[in-house]
């Protein structure tokens, strides 16, 4: 669940706040709860983004962070920490769908599937 607090303007980053499962390798059930700020940056091509996130995992506050560098033509490159561990994606998204061949913890291979509607 997330609920956008406020959207992004040419001078102001995105908030938004809410609660999904904890990050990957948590046991089931575990949940956080994050504050987001969210910011493209068109002359660079990148977005970036910090959080403060609870973790029920670990009982504590955690700071991921995590940059997009756009490619092109749908393509993408994610590096990012999760607050315990880094990651990398290799991304494409269309309109409605995209796909993420990850590298979680940068030693373990992923595929992550999304559509909209």
């Amino acid at each position: 669940f997330t609920l956008f607090l406020l959207t992004e303007t040419d001078i102001r980053p995105a908030l938004f706040i809410g609660t999904s499962s904890d990050r990957i390798g948590s046991p089931s059930g575990k949940q956080s709860y994050f504050a987001t700020v969210s910011k493209h940056l068109p002359d660079l091509r990148a977005s970036i983004y910090g959080s403060l996130n609870y973790s029920e995992w670990d009982e504590a506050l955690n700071f991921p962070v995590g940059i997009g560098l756009e490619i092109g033509k749908g393509f993408s490159i994610r590096p990012m920490y999760d607050g315990d561990r880094g990651h990398l994606l290799f991304n494409y998204f269309a309109n409605q769908y995209g796909l993420s061949l990850m590298l979680v913890w940068f030693d373990t291979m992923g595929v992550s599937l999304s559509a909209g509607f």
